[in-house]
């Protein structure tokens, strides 16, 4: 199970292990983090599981889907270049040690 480090926009960090095959906004529910409140249920239909992922696992991800996409540009925190949803990610093994950024709104 990798470790995946999730960083609310406070600084405050959380290690959690997440299953291969889940996704982060799912690994994230089931451990606790705080701001991400997914209320689609991982549809990628409201934009508040939105994270920034770190720089260097940008290219471990699949390339944003045209929904995902949508949903991005209607996120209560400013869309940048690393900004993707939690619930359209799936947890790999090369997904070891990957930050994970909160935004400071989700709402």
């Amino acid at each position: 199970m990798p470790n995946v480090i999730f960083i609310d926009a406070g600084g405050k960090s959380k290690t959690i292990d997440c299953t291969v095959g889940t996704s982060l906004m799912k690994s994230a529910q089931l451990n606790g983090v705080s701001g991400i409140y997914a209320e689609c249920g991982g549809q990628q239909m409201c934009a508040t599981c939105h994270i920034y992922v770190a720089e260097d696992f940008l290219h471990t991800l699949p390339e944003i889907s045209i929904d995902e996409d949508e949903m991005l540009e209607a996120t209560a925190s400013d869309r940048l270049p690393n900004s993707r949803l939690s619930c359209a990610i799936i947890v790999k093994p090369e997904h070891e040690n990957m930050v994970i950024h909160l935004p400071k709104f989700q709402r």
